[in-house]
């Protein structure tokens, strides 16, 4: 072999060689945060599931005790409102004495960490919210798990970067994201759903890098295994599967998503409202904020006996609602009511979420334009039920600005892969027609509200003679 071709020989040979090394170089995820990222997840999927079993025992038990032990003694609505304000008290004192940010959603305190605005006392923020929610969703007040748990996956993120004596700000940054994502994922057994979340709706704050990005879908992943071993593989919703609806129908869902893009800009700016109501009603004083939750919560315990379709979160209500159970009438009469009791709740601060109430908000309202369509336009094929989830994804984006992940969390929800298109028409037409209308997203301006708040009590507080 002659000296050039030796020469040759070895640049070929090195050119893999190379190739690979300049690939390994390009990814240089440490195995650490990966592991740290399933741990999260394995521990956000465990707080996530078992707050649920939490609340659905609470639930249960509070209605077996109220019918078997005490509607024997006192009259049945004294017993559900003594039980019930009792439930919400609990949730209220917890919040107010030790940690008021864990009042309402919490979402908006894991975005403002991640954004390095917000503190997260993790030791303080899980038990209050895991035990707070416990209390005000079991009381059957208008509030969704979902939020508590995004907050408590956050909050454990956090947790493992500070055991773990994590220094690394991109680091601490990721698995405080991928707590976040685990706890969506747990909450409505909707891994996509949850990664999603992240990347969009918390696109401002989130860290875009293939060390978060892998993080982000550990941790949702083995969230949502944890929630399935221990939950099952079912749908969170159970309710009938569509086909694909007709060519001929898409501008209906176009149009529905107009409505509800009109509809979310309002609906933001009644949250933001009734929170300002609140804390003029109670302005921040421990005995008037906690006697008005427990009056809220023991009207809400007389409303579970009487009218409990306006009670609770509304996850139980759909499929009835998609079942046929109701006319246009009464669903119209449901979303009005709905929409007063989800401000009364929400924005009382009580350690709660809001997506549960959108969905239902969502649901009614969509069936209802069903129904009305049909009746319309008896030439077209139309089911009602198509246009009750697709509402469901087009209210999410109209509110939280989450196109993608508002499909993506219905489709996972209720199995409803055939309905892709309807939703992506409808919530795309309602993120136009609400940014159009002005509004912002719900959670940046519960955050704007948030912090607008800090500084003022900051300015009210005594100046320090010394």
């Amino acid at each position: 072999m002659t000296k050039r071709e030796k020469i040759k020989q070895s640049l070929l040979a090195a050119v893999p060689k190379d190739a690979i090394n300049q690939f390994l170089s390009k990814d240089k995820t440490p195995v650490s945060v990966l592991l740290l990222s399933l741990l999260v997840g394995v521990l956000a999927g465990i707080v996530g599931t078992y707050f649920e079993i939490a609340v659905h025992f609470v639930s249960e038990t509070r209605t077996d005790w109220l019918k078997n032990e005490i509607g024997g003694v006192v009259p049945l609505w004294l017993a559900a409102f003594i039980i019930s304000a009792a439930l919400a008290f609990i949730g209220y004192f917890l919040v107010h004495k030790f940690a008021p940010e864990a009042a309402g959603s919490g979402i908006p305190e894991i975005e403002g960490a991640m954004d390095g605005i917000r503190p997260v006392r993790w030791w303080r923020v899980i038990p209050v919210k895991f035990f707070g929610g416990m209390g005000a969703l079991g009381s059957g007040m208008v509030l969704g798990r979902e939020g508590p748990t995004v907050q408590m996956g956050g909050a454990i993120g956090r947790m493992v970067t500070d055991i773990f004596k994590v220094k690394d700000d991109d680091t601490r940054h990721s698995l405080l994201a991928s707590g976040a994502a685990g706890g969506l994922a747990a909450a409505f057994n909707a891994p996509l759903a949850g990664i999603m979340f992240v990347v969009e709706e918390m696109r401002p704050q989130f860290r875009y890098s293939l060390i978060s990005i892998r993080a982000v879908i550990i941790s949702a992943v083995s969230a949502n295994i944890v929630f399935r071993y221990i939950n099952g593989q079912n749908a969170v919703i159970t309710m009938p599967q569509y086909q694909a609806p007709e060519l001929e129908t898409l501008w209906l869902f176009l149009l529905l998503g107009g409505l509800f893009g009109a509809f979310g800009v309002l609906f933001n700016h009644l949250v933001t409202l009734s929170q300002d109501l609140f804390v003029r009603l109670h302005k921040n004083d421990r005995k008037r904020y906690l006697i008005t939750g427990a009056l809220i919560g023991g009207c809400f315990g007389i409303m579970l006996l009487y009218l409990p379709e306006v009670t609770g979160g509304g996850i139980g209500l759909i499929p009835t609602i998609t079942n046929g159970g109701y006319s246009a009438t009464i669903l119209l009469l449901l979303f009005v009511a709905r929409i007063v009791t989800t401000m009364i709740c929400f924005g009382s601060g009580a350690p709660g979420g809001i997506f549960a109430p959108m969905l239902a908000l969502g649901t009614l309202f969509g069936y209802a334009f069903g129904l009305i369509a049909q009746s319309l336009f008896p030439e077209l094929n139309i089911t009602p039920g198509m246009f009750a989830i697709a509402g469901m994804g087009a209210l999410f984006a109209a509110t939280v600005r989450a196109p993608i992940t508002g499909i993506l969390l219905v489709i996972e929800m209720t199995n409803n892969y055939y309905l892709i298109l309807p939703l992506i028409i409808t919530s795309l037409g309602a993120v136009i027609f609400a940014q159009l209308f002005g509004g912002q997203p719900i959670y940046s301006q519960l955050l704007h509200r948030t912090l607008k708040n800090e500084k003022l009590r900051q300015k009210d507080l005594p100046s320090d003679p010394h």
